[in-house]
């Protein structure tokens, strides 16, 4: 995570598999977990074999999409997440890009599906 924020992605990259694949070993699932999001942050796009849409996205993005979903401006989501609005803005495109979608009404009824999808996994067959 240092070597990540530090702006050198392709060291932390390399730290991250490593601690991954021992996390992995050793069966401590939530270090697992967490070090798959460090290295989703860090650009390793790798890592699971078949991950949708929204699981592509930095757990920062997904914060911002989640508060956008819920109906937040970028300037309550910058509060939010102690971050400055314009950096809100860049993550929000990213978004967009990433989900392909124009709107932030397309990424709620987006993020709404998602969740009702997951919810919903066991249901009718009808």
């Amino acid at each position: 995570m240092w070597l990540r924020r530090r702006r050198r992605p392709l060291e932390a990259r390399h730290q991250l598999r490593a601690a991954l694949v021992g996390f992995e070993r050793c069966g401590a699932l939530l270090w697992a977990k967490r070090t798959r999001s460090e290295l989703r942050a860090a650009g390793d796009s790798a890592l699971d074999e078949d991950v949708d849409a929204l699981g592509r996205l930095t757990p920062q993005q997904q914060r911002v999409a989640a508060l956008v979903a819920s109906g937040a401006t970028n300037r309550e989501v910058a509060t939010r997440l102690s971050l400055s609005p314009r950096t809100v803005d860049h993550h929000l495109r990213n978004v967009f890009s990433q989900l392909g979608v124009r709107s932030r009404v397309e990424l709620a009824l987006l993020m709404n599906g998602d969740r009702t999808d997951r919810s919903g996994a066991g249901g009718d067959a009808t």
